[in-house]
């Protein structure tokens, strides 16, 4: 026996490597392709359609070029515990090994949306039990090797001292099968006879009755198992550690951002950590997942606790909180200055609010005082050229829905907004963000300054184009170089003649601070009191 012991011990664990296919950044089309194994660099395509051909080619390059499955190695399942298929019953319960069995295969895993593929060298049995592996070779037979007391695996039965016949133990021609404990109590489970020492005063306890070790327990972290030969140690365990907290954090009844962010910073230092050990690329993309998270995490807990970002002061409680929705509010301005009906800045607000009514479906209600509660000398009039031109649809009269109230709202239609099968519409923001952009223009033009000042349409028109026209702090402009005066002039229906007036009259309702007209720009910022109704460039 001493030389099978030494053959399985020399034994090795299957080869396993994975190719991925990740985003580069958010928002950004193009993919970064990378393999596992220590000589391949990632590459980058600039589409997804891309990045998967060249992952499969890639793949294919290195089955054609590797070698074949080896039929002595451990199955790379058994290294991992076969935790991908095979599920514990307990967290403290090992998964049973004796379901390994079959011939050594190379066999392909993928996940259903095509983001990995992970190569296995495993056995037959392990492949079959994963839904999507495919084989691509399988190992030749092996010949049994011999028996250090005189056994063959194809020798004759021989004649037992007590005179019946004894067949010889049969050995696998692929390498060791991993038995359940019935091996452990004789030959019942097999119908194998095993060879009777001779007697004497010496009597050694059957296997089963031997203490077994017992391995650590391992631990988890990110769906990871940490090998519990990982070195070095201090690494492992603080792996082990990280998952343990996480989970804990995950059994709390109320989040905390900063806690969170601790946890994401330690688990990216520690992925670094295991991929300098490992050579795996995965884990340095995981990583610096890791890390983008725990930023996330700390900048979101700074505004729950209403600090800046950089610690310096509080943080503006913006009405429109996320760059997205900033970006949306510039998008439905500019839709409005392109493809308003009427001239003058009365019809442009007017369209502008109603567009915002209706921009999801082309339907919305309205009542009168959301007309009258504009600045418009006549709403009436100017309601039925809207109609009239066919950009507005309403079921009544004109009168009808400028007496509506609350309780009774008219539902109105825009044709043009309305999406339909070949048009999706101009806008892609969803159902839940319309209200909030109709709010927000409700509030810049309903300020408490402007509607007390009486101010006209214009002059709210070029509020709005302020507050989606300042960085971060309120200066006018791209890194508060200035606006363009054609461009406000156009937006607010004026002649570029005319805007100082409107600037001296925002900066009398104490909008604007700073303000300076050139001939082409206008700069400044504007009050802290109206940076809540801000949508900083970015």
């Amino acid at each position: 026996m001493g030389v099978e012991a030494h053959a399985t011990n020399e034994r090795v664990t299957g080869r396993r490597w994975t190719v991925r296919l990740d985003p580069v950044g958010r928002g950004r089309a193009d993919v970064r392709v990378s393999c596992s194994r220590p000589a391949c660099t990632a590459q980058v395509l600039p589409s997804a359609a891309a990045g998967r051909t060249a992952a499969i080619a890639h793949l294919k390059a290195h089955l054609r070029a590797g070698p074949a499955p080896r039929p002595s190695v451990h199955c790379a399942c058994r290294a991992e515990e076969c935790h991908t298929h095979i599920r514990p019953a307990g967290p403290r319960e090992r998964p049973v090994p004796w379901r390994c069995g079959g011939a050594v295969v190379l066999a392909v895993i993928t996940d259903r949306e095509g983001r990995w593929w992970q190569v296995l060298e495993c056995c037959s049995r392990c492949a079959a039990a994963h839904p999507t592996a495919k084989v691509v070779a399988t190992a030749q037979a092996a010949e049994a090797p011999p028996r250090g007391d005189g056994f063959r695996a194809d020798a004759p039965a021989r004649a037992t001292p007590g005179g019946s016949a004894a067949t010889t133990p049969a050995f696998s021609a692929v390498g060791p099968h991993f038995s359940h404990s019935a091996a452990a109590t004789g030959t019942a489970a097999t119908g194998t006879a095993v060879p009777q020492q001779a007697s004497g005063p010496r009597t050694s306890a059957p296997r089963s009755a031997r203490p077994t070790r017992k391995r650590p327990p391992r631990g988890r972290i990110a769906q990871r198992l940490v090998p519990h030969d990982l070195r070095p140690v201090a690494l492992r365990d603080e792996l082990t550690e990280l998952g343990e907290l996480f989970r804990a954090y995950q059994a709390r009844t109320e989040p905390d951002l900063a806690v969170l962010a601790d946890l994401h910073a330690r688990k990216a230092e520690a992925f670094h950590a295991w991929a300098e050990v490992t050579a795996d690329t995965g884990l340095r993309l995981d990583a610096q997942r890791a890390e983008q998270a725990a930023a996330t995490a700390r900048l979101q807990h700074l505004h729950r606790i209403g600090q800046a970002p950089d610690g310096e002061g509080p943080a503006v409680a913006r009405l429109l909180t996320a760059p997205a929705q900033w970006n949306h509010a510039r998008a439905v301005l500019a839709h409005v200055a392109e493809n308003a009906p009427l001239p003058g800045a009365e019809a442009r607000l007017l369209v502008l609010m109603v567009t915002l009514r209706t921009a999801q479906s082309g339907v919305g209600n309205l009542v009168g005082q959301d007309i009258k509660g504009l600045p418009l000398r006549d709403p009436e009039q100017l309601v039925g050229q809207l109609v009239e031109s066919g950009w507005l649809g309403i079921p009544g009269t004109v009168e009808e829905l400028i007496a509506s109230r609350p309780e009774s709202p008219t539902r109105i239609s825009v044709p043009s907004l309305t999406p339909d099968e070949d048009d999706p519409g101009p806008f892609t923001f969803g159902r839940k963000l319309r209200p909030k952009l109709s709010g927000w223009a409700q509030r810049v033009v309903g300020e408490k300054k402007l509607r007390k000042g009486k101010t006209e349409a214009d002059v709210r028109l070029l509020a709005l184009a302020l507050a989606t026209g300042a960085d971060g702090e309120g200066r006018l402009g791209p890194a508060g170089e200035g606006i363009g005066l054609d461009g406000l002039s156009s937006w607010c229906s004026v002649d570029p003649a005319g805007l100082p007036d409107l600037v001296d009259r925002l900066t009398a309702a104490d909008w604007l601070a700073e303000a300076d007209v050139t001939d082409t720009l206008l700069t400044g910022r504007l009050t802290e009191r109206v940076l809540p109704l801000g949508c900083p460039l970015t």
